[in-house]
């Protein structure tokens, strides 16, 4: 029997005609939208997406975590009833792939967040919508199927706060996914390079209905950050609040140590998203996947986990349910695909990703997600590890 050569994807008729749009012959992989997004924003907008904090430190360490690993492919398996259906949480989903909550895809493309909400459910894909994005919740939870998630930020006062949580509920949403770890988000040294600002048409609509705070007033030996930033940063006690006042399953983005995991299993929370915020909060922090396996250890095997930050294939999404995640969440090749190709480029990138999994699932020998799991992988072993892992011998 000669093997099957694998050829770059296309999008199904029906798909492309509900959608809009144009793939260029030029992607054959998911990682492709990102080195053609160049040609289609703006260069300081680029750089704003690409980038993360300081000097990106975290943003390289979520990439060079997944080539710490290497796939074991399997021999003589039947894989031929292998699906990538996933339940998390008593929910049910086609596939691992889910899409993270990206702020002002405006920047991407005009449509903006509407245009990752058509391609999410044309996908079967659940969509995370964030706070800050530059679409009305409302809007968007209109063009998304119905598997969508919100994401919160907490606000100054926990009236604005109760009103995103209640418009969410209203508007069909079947999850709340709180972001707690960027209370601060230090600039990017290649954004301000590229003289990034945000563009004045591209605001966070969701909250032009609410207040303005009142200016911090601070005395001379007063920390602008201890007592300025941080003043409104959540506690325990805002996120106890929070939780007694939606029937909503609550979700945490932005674990990374297990002692944080485990007091946030024991207080209720639905689930966690092991996340760095994609290098954009603390440059320096651990990449997500190098503590994904810590985090599933400290609260168990049943507890739900995802993991975001520094997916670009579908060996990547492989290598993080091996390591413990349950599905995966895509930030930055989300608006990539969306300024190359709009919804169409984004469900295409969502097929290419599956698609790319399925290949990893079949050569593995893993037929379904569960099966899948560490002993699929083996830690890469580096040009001066060689000979002490495998002496040569005559």
């Amino acid at each position: 029997m000669m093997a099957m050569m694998m050829t770059s994807t296309s999008i199904s008729t029906s798909t492309a005609q509900t959608l809009t749009g144009a793939i260029p012959p030029e992607i054959h992989c998911a990682q492709d939208y990102e080195s053609l997004a160049r040609r289609f924003m703006a260069s300081p907008s680029y750089e704003y997406v690409a980038g993360g904090c300081g000097n990106d430190l975290t943003v390289a360490a979520n990439l060079s975590a997944f080539s710490q690993w290497d796939i074991y492919p399997r021999l003589l398996r039947d894989v031929t009833a292998g699906h990538t259906v996933v339940t998390i949480a008593g929910q049910t989903f086609a596939h691992p792939v889910f899409m993270a909550p990206v702020a002002f895809q405006q920047l991407a493309h005009t449509a903006g967040e509407l245009e990752s909400a058509r391609a999410a459910h044309a996908m079967q894909s659940c969509l995370i919508s964030s706070t800050l994005s530059s679409c009305r919740l409302e809007d968007i939870a209109c063009a998304a199927g119905p598997q969508r998630w919100f994401q919160l930020y907490f606000q100054p006062r926990h009236g604005d706060t109760l009103d995103l949580v209640k418009r969410a509920e209203d508007a069909g949403y079947s999850a709340i996914v709180v972001t707690l770890d960027a209370s601060i988000q230090a600039a990017s040294h290649r954004a301000q390079r590229a003289g990034f600002s945000m563009p004045s048409d591209c605001v966070a609509v969701n909250l032009r209905d609410h207040a303005i705070p009142e200016k911090i007033s601070l005395g001379p030996d007063q920390s602008r950050i201890f007592q300025g930033v941080m003043r409104d940063a959540p506690t325990w006690r805002d996120l106890e609040w929070l939780m007694s006042q939606t029937s909503l399953p609550v979700w945490i983005k932005g674990v990374l140590h297990p002692l944080d995991a485990c007091s946030l299993q024991q207080r209720g929370v639905a689930g966690l998203i092991v996340s760095n915020h994609g290098g954009r909060s603390l440059d320096g922090a651990p990449a997500s996947l190098t503590m994904l396996p810590a985090i599933r250890a400290a609260v168990g095997p049943a507890f739900p986990l995802l993991l975001d930050s520094g997916i670009r294939s579908g060996s990547d999404i492989f290598k993080a349910l091996a390591l413990g995640a349950n599905a995966v969440l895509i930030g930055r090749l989300q608006m990539y695909a969306l300024s190359v190709a709009g919804a169409l480029g984004v469900a295409h990138m969502i097929k290419l990703l599956r698609e790319e999994l399925e290949v990893c699932m079949a050569l593995a020998g893993c037929p379904t997600v569960p099966d899948i799991d560490s002993g699929a992988l083996i830690r890469r072993v580096t040009p001066d590890q060689r000979h002490a892992v495998f002496p040569i011998t005559n």
